[in-house]
């Protein structure tokens, strides 16, 4: 494949950025600053908070909570957790069980279509898209193919092709 000579410089830009652009200084600290305590507004709840549920059991590290109420509550959330993870695993797991013992019973024990009229369906829209639209070769060969507008299919057409030739299921 060879490439254009002005492939690249014709290429459209989906996006651009001014902070990665040159220049653009008074943004990039602006920015900068604005990540720097977004990201401390998640660190330092955070680490607050593991290091006073952490306190209650050693006390040598620093303590930020002196009120038991929060580490119960933290205790109290932890459990509730803990229980729904254990609900939804549960309910998982059961219905994978439900659902394989169906697709056993029912899905591999009976087809969905009759096997024999489905080869024979096979065969006929074949034949019907080789009298149609030309031979299979033809048709997955080509790269560029303008469909005549009396060649365009209706709506129920393959149905009706079925339902000619005896070969509909669906009225079965």
């Amino acid at each position: 494949m060879t490439k254009q000579p002005n492939e690249d410089s014709n290429r459209q830009q989906l996006y651009s950025d001014a902070y990665f652009d040159s220049g653009h200084w008074g943004l990039k600290i602006w920015q900068t600053i604005v990540g720097l305590v977004g990201w401390l507004a998640v660190i330092i709840p955070i680490t607050v908070t593991i290091l006073s549920i952490w306190s209650s059991y050693n006390h040598r590290i620093p303590r930020f909570w002196y009120y038991h109420e929060g580490i119960f509550e933290f205790k109290f959330i932890g459990i509730l957790l803990v229980f729904c993870f254990a609900l939804a695993s549960l309910f998982a797991v059961t219905m994978t069980i439900i659902q394989n013992r169906k697709r056993e019973r029912v899905v591999e024990q009976w087809p969905t279509f009759n096997p024999i009229n489905q080869k024979k369906r096979q065969q006929l829209l074949a034949k019907f898209m080789d009298d149609r639209f030309g031979n299979a070769e033809f048709r997955e060969n080509t790269r560029y193919y303008r469909v005549k507008p009396e060649q365009n299919l209706d709506t129920d057409q393959i149905q009706q092709l079925y339902q000619k030739n005896d070969l509909d299921d669906l009225n079965d």
